[in-house]
């Protein structure tokens, strides 16, 4: 094989290995903006010769990023018409899929943020309903616990407890959108946890415990205070303390 064809060969393989990725690229940028509203249920997409200049990719990588958003019912397309994106059946679309380890530790970054305010607020708010789910969910924790499970249905369940105790919908919106990412951390945490023996499963409901203590009391400092340690400790049980450079990712 000569010098030249060895080089066109490494060249196909190159851009063979680059159209994926370039695909994968324009799949999240679209269905962010998705998510986020920026296309409207039922509007139409724009032309994919201007969506192709703008995200600076060919015809085919742009289709091969359509097709996943129509495989995953995030558009339809009519026939000469175009693409189109596809209204929401029963709620918002909600979030970006987790896709990578810097997703996770956004997704905590992000809670941190949210459920620590939650807190103050619940701590302030909260009815005796909120405090009968906090304490169904310490049930179910508490007997997993001793069983040497983790429940990430009840640590969950905790959680929107908690953000439904703020009074305020958008929080409580929020964690719901948030399920299935959240879901995902929660999971990984939970066997880090298992692996560590009783005391990770005990110290871990001991914390929520307390939040639960602090709001029961309107201890709104505490409450905030014990909920963001509780969250920074869950990320750093799970990356080890090495956390990603979010700014590089």
């Amino acid at each position: 094989m000569s010098v030249a064809n060895s080089s066109d060969d490494a060249d196909k393989n190159a851009r063979s290995k680059a159209k994926p990725a370039l695909a994968e690229r324009v799949y999240h940028m679209l269905y962010a903006r998705i998510s986020n509203g920026d296309y409207a249920a039922n509007s139409k997409l724009p032309p994919e010769v201007n969506l192709s200049e703008e995200f600076g990719v060919s015809r085919p990588v742009l289709r091969t990023a359509l097709e996943r958003l129509r495989a995953e019912g995030l558009v339809y397309s009519r026939q000469g018409a175009g693409s189109y994106v596809r209204a929401p059946q029963g709620q918002a679309l909600g979030f970006a899929k987790v896709e990578t380890i810097a997703d996770i530790q956004r997704c905590y970054e992000f809670r941190i943020n949210l459920e620590t305010e939650a807190a103050g607020l619940a701590a302030q708010r909260r009815s005796d309903d909120n405090l009968k789910s906090m304490e169904e969910a310490l049930r179910l924790m508490d007997a997993a616990t001793l069983s040497h499970q983790h429940r990430e249905d009840a640590d969950f369940a905790f959680h929107l407890a908690v953000a439904a105790g703020a009074r305020n919908h958008y929080f409580e919106a929020s964690m719901r959108a948030l399920r299935e990412h959240i879901a995902v951390g929660m999971k990984m945490h939970g066997k880090s946890l298992m692996s560590d023996g009783p005391k990770g499963l005990q110290d871990v409901f001991k914390e929520h415990s307390a939040i639960f203590t602090a709001i029961k009391a309107h201890n709104v400092e505490a409450a905030r205070t014990l909920m963001r340690d509780h969250l920074v400790h869950s990320r750093d049980r799970l990356f080890g303390g090495a956390l990603l450079d979010l700014s590089r990712s």
